[in-house]
């Protein structure tokens, strides 16, 4: 026997077969080398520079302090004096997103329930307009809401033009209204408002929640509907105890994915609230691009923010768990 005839692969096919080797190691490292390039190194730079210091007068330089994370948890007049204005503005930007993305979710439920009874045509059509208004950017829907609930052109001017306005104010609804911050002596207004920035923001991820809900919804089996309608029970009684404990994992998880996408809103903040009422996103861009030009400040604010965010994900996998446990 010659030793060409012990040989089983061609001498070549080998150097394809150890490319093909060495693509398969190295592919796992390249993904891990581009996650950390565009995830771990922006966070470490961020984190950095909010131990930075900022000079009067000038920009900021590096440093190694904690002033900035004093200054946000107790405020620049500590120990003479506590203040809590940021941790106030994180405040508004957790209500803002916890209600906004739980009018999101309560009002998508319903219709992508209602969507996975319709014809494949039809949930097709539905999915693919849904789809394609996520392509609409932040700036154009809340410039379209701006609009709508101007005070001169939107709907304060329809509800005067209409008689609506005096028919509150017959009713005494109006002074509710006022009570509300939705009307002043004149008409109603909805700009600035709690109101107008929750709508918007709600707006804004509404269609991530129909997309999200619409797989676990369809894959429902419909005859447990039925089999609970033949029971007796009505709409309400199959939602609450069919429908719902069906989707509970989905509902959960998709109302936290929106409550932290919710938490860094910029523009919709910055239109439709109160200056006394801006969140922390909104205080990140006037300390880095804004008047205020304190970089390291704002990237301490960016920090705890996302922090906060990972919190709050922890907690939510946690819950997530123990709900899937019981």
């Amino acid at each position: 026997m010659s030793v060409a005839d012990g040989i089983d692969v061609p001498l070549g096919d080998r150097p394809a077969a150890a490319t093909r080797l060495n693509w398969s190691k190295l592919l796992p490292w390249g993904f891990a080398g581009l996650v950390f390039a565009l995830c771990l190194v922006p966070f470490f730079l961020v984190l950095a520079i909010s131990f930075g210091r900022k000079v009067e007068g000038a920009a900021w330089v590096w440093d190694f302090t904690f002033e900035n994370y004093q200054r946000f948890f107790v405020g620049t007049l500590w120990p003479d004096e506590v203040t809590f204005l940021y941790i106030g503005q994180l405040g508004y930007s957790f209500w803002y997103a916890v209600i906004a993305s739980c009018i999101a979710v309560l009002t998508a439920l319903p219709f992508t329930l209602l969507l996975t009874r319709l014809r494949r045509s039809a949930q097709a059509a539905w999915l693919v307009f849904i789809l394609s208004s996520l392509s609409l950017s932040e700036v154009f829907i809340v410039m379209g809401w701006d609009i709508l609930l101007s005070n001169n052109s939107g709907l304060p001017a329809l509800f005067k033009s209409t008689g609506l306005t005096q028919w509150l104010k017959d009713t005494g609804h109006f002074q509710t209204l006022r009570d509300w911050g939705l009307a002043n002596p004149r008409n109603v207004k909805f700009k600035t408002s709690d109101f107008a920035t929750i709508l918007t923001m709600s707006y804004l991820v509404w269609p991530y929640a129909v997309i999200l809900l619409y797989p676990a919804l369809s894959r429902m089996d419909p005859s447990h509907s039925e089999a609970a309608r033949t029971m007796g029970a009505n709409n309400w009684q199959v939602l609450r105890t069919v429908i719902l404990p069906s989707v509970r994992l989905p509902l959960f998880g998709t109302t936290l994915l929106l409550f932290v996408f919710l938490l860094g809103t910029y523009v919709a903040v910055t239109v439709f609230a109160d200056p006394a009422k801006h969140t922390t996103a909104v205080a990140i861009y006037q300390n880095v691009r804004g008047a205020n030009l304190n970089a390291p400040f704002g990237a301490t604010m960016a920090v705890i923010l996302l922090v906060s965010a990972g919190i709050c994900l922890t907690l939510g996998h946690m819950l997530n768990r123990w709900a899937a446990a019981r």
